[in-house]
């Protein structure tokens, strides 16, 4: 039996087992892919401290990889289909057997939300993305749209001006929700253009995408944009699976947590953008790792 399992391996869940190794607990973290969760499809990260001209998500993630195994922590390539807490001990079935811990942080963060039309799930991975890091080379000389109104919509769509010759950022209403300072770039980039009040009704194509039909939500006018490529960032949806009928969630899904970042459930512990909270950024992300690490010691030692 392990001390401690940590299911994830992003911001969130390699902090938290820095931070678990450093205090010498018997951790494992599990990562069903590879570490990294949603850094890895950021271009560029400019907003968290100590780099002052900013990295690359691969980079930054790459450090922290580094430093959690200096300390020690067993990073495993392993998928949990299952998680049943009772009592003290934490059962999780995987991929290659079944495993317990006395305690478990879930930092298994979240998955882009789909809009829900006509084309997308025929059409994704055909021109419809939710990663513009990963697929927007491919779009060199082209026309996109990008659907969204908030900070990862405004930052992909001006990453896609790089290789794009059209951006068009398709939002719903009649201003931006993202910070002031990425607003500023969109209003000043010549190939970005701004599309207010407009909601995408349908994806067009079949074998490739061929166009984005539109529609005005104030006066109602239907339109149709000419775009080979259609990328999709409308907010998350939390990886929720193993915990949902265990935990208290909010409306969305996310896990409510105390300041401790303990569940509902004793021994139980979430952090990262699985949590219900303001702010999806790496710097919460590292802090909650962190926070959710030490309180899972604390409890440990409370057996």
């Amino acid at each position: 039996m392990h001390d401690l399992i940590i299911i994830g391996g992003g911001p969130a869940g390699l902090t938290a087992g820095l931070y678990a190794a450093r205090s010498k607990l018997d951790a494992v973290l599990y990562e069903r892919l590879v570490p990294g969760g949603q850094i890895l499809t950021t271009d560029w990260i400019e907003n968290y401290p100590g780099f002052p001209e900013g990295l690359s998500g691969f980079d930054l993630v790459d450090r922290m990889k580094q430093q959690a195994e200096r300390f020690g922590l067993n990073i495993e390539n392993r998928e949990v289909t299952s998680f049943r807490p009772s009592g003290a001990t934490m059962t999780f079935t995987t991929d290659q057997g079944p495993v317990e811990a006395k305690a478990v942080i879930f930092a298994s963060g979240a998955t882009p939300r789909k809009i829900g039309i006509d084309g997308e799930s025929t059409l994704t991975g055909k021109g419809v993305s939710y990663c513009a890091t990963c697929d927007g080379p491919f779009y060199r000389d082209q026309e996109v749209a990008v659907i969204g109104g908030g900070d990862t919509a405004v930052e992909e769509a001006l990453f896609l001006t790089k290789f794009a010759s059209r951006v068009h950022l398709i939002h719903r209403r009649d201003k931006l929700r993202a910070v002031k300072l990425l607003q500023e770039r969109a209003e000043a980039e010549k190939k970005l253009e701004l599309v207010w009040d407009t909601i995408p009704t349908r994806i067009m194509g079949s074998a490739a995408v061929e166009g984005l039909a539109l529609k005005n939500v104030q006066s109602g006018a239907e339109s149709t944009l000419p775009v080979q490529g259609v990328f999709v960032f409308i907010g998350y949806s939390p990886n929720n699976s193993l915990l949902k009928e265990y935990v208290e969630l909010d409306d969305n899904g996310f896990v409510m947590t105390n300041t401790n970042m303990e569940t509902s459930i004793p021994g139980v512990f979430a952090a990262g953008d699985i949590r219900s909270k303001l702010l999806r950024q790496v710097s919460t992300a590292v802090g909650e790792g962190a926070a959710a690490a030490f309180a899972a010691e604390r409890y440990i030692e409370n057996l």
